[in-house]
């Protein structure tokens, strides 16, 4: 189902009542910022009545019905709808899925170690690794940032998938898919060398320090420029910092869940906060103009 735009309106045109009225009547929908204009985006075939609406309500009234035939008001989009609505989200975890199949989640090495931070050797019953110096002059650059697409167990890879496709949609929705695609390698260069410097030589991986750095980034961009697109619940912010903390206490490598990349964790939050400072710093100043 195509989606065009129904409304291109400045930065300073407070959408968020229409939307939350949208969202009520369960009207498939995205918010897009391109050239200095907010643009809304619904399936072609609701796009005179969305405009209909949008000329009599404004602002939003929750107590007005949309002039949309129920079946269509009332039908959620699917989930090749929201697919392309995501496709920079979707194409990483595409990718995690595919290193995750190939690597055996883990358990192949001599596959893994073309994605490791630090390639590495088998030597009988030891592992020899390289140092990074070498692999970058060797023109592998790509290992500052593949260790995201490393997840170790099943239940790993299905936890950051489905952070990353809650977090990744949202700025994927408001920022576009080239930002958020910078994004996650910003935040993956960064929590990978966190933690190989915290760390020293050793196997490391997954989405955790990129999800983080998403948090951070929807969490003080909000702050500082409001938007529908970036309101987290409450309970998911709280969730997500205790859940920090518990790791950087080491309660939960004591209890057997095995080591936790916190440096990556860490240092994908703070980045994320920065990022998010800048965008929203950025955002509010345009608004303001």
């Amino acid at each position: 189902m195509s989606a065009v735009a129904v409304l291109r309106l400045p930065l300073n045109v407070d959408l968020s009542g229409f939307v939350k009225l949208l969202q009520r009547m369960q009207v498939p929908h995205r918010v897009s910022e391109e050239k200095g204009e907010q643009v809304l985006w619904v399936p072609a075939h609701i796009s005179e009545d969305v405009r209909s609406l949008y000329d009599r309500f404004p602002a939003g009234d929750p107590d007005q019905q949309m002039d949309i035939p129920a079946a269509q008001a009332a039908k959620r989009p699917g989930f090749i709808e929201q697919l392309r609505h995501a496709k920079a989200t979707a194409l990483v975890l595409i990718l995690s899925l595919i290193v995750g199949a190939v690597t055996l989640l883990g358990e192949n090495l001599e596959t893994m170690r073309w994605l490791t931070f630090l390639d590495f050797r088998i030597v009988g019953e030891y592992i020899h690794f390289v140092p990074l110096a070498d692999s970058l002059a060797a023109g592998q650059w790509w290992r500052l940032v593949t260790p995201m697409l490393i997840h170790f167990g099943i239940l790993h890879l299905a936890m950051n998938g489905m952070w990353y496709w809650e977090l990744g949609r949202r700025i994927e929705s408001r920022q576009g898919s080239i930002n958020l695609i910078g994004l996650t390698l910003l935040f993956a260069v960064a929590s990978n060398y966190a933690q190989f410097v915290f760390s020293g030589p050793t196997l490391f991986g997954g989405l955790s320090g990129v999800l983080y750095g998403l948090l951070g980034h929807c969490w003080i961009f909000q702050v500082l420029a409001p938007n529908p697109a970036y309101r987290l619940p409450r309970g998911v912010l709280v969730m997500m910092l205790v859940w920090l903390l518990v790791c950087l206490s080491g309660l939960v490598s004591m209890i057997g869940f095995g080591e936790i990349a916190n440096a990556a964790h860490v240092s994908g939050l703070l980045v994320g906060c920065l990022t998010g400072l800048l965008g929203g710093l950025y955002n509010r100043r345009k608004l303001a103009v």
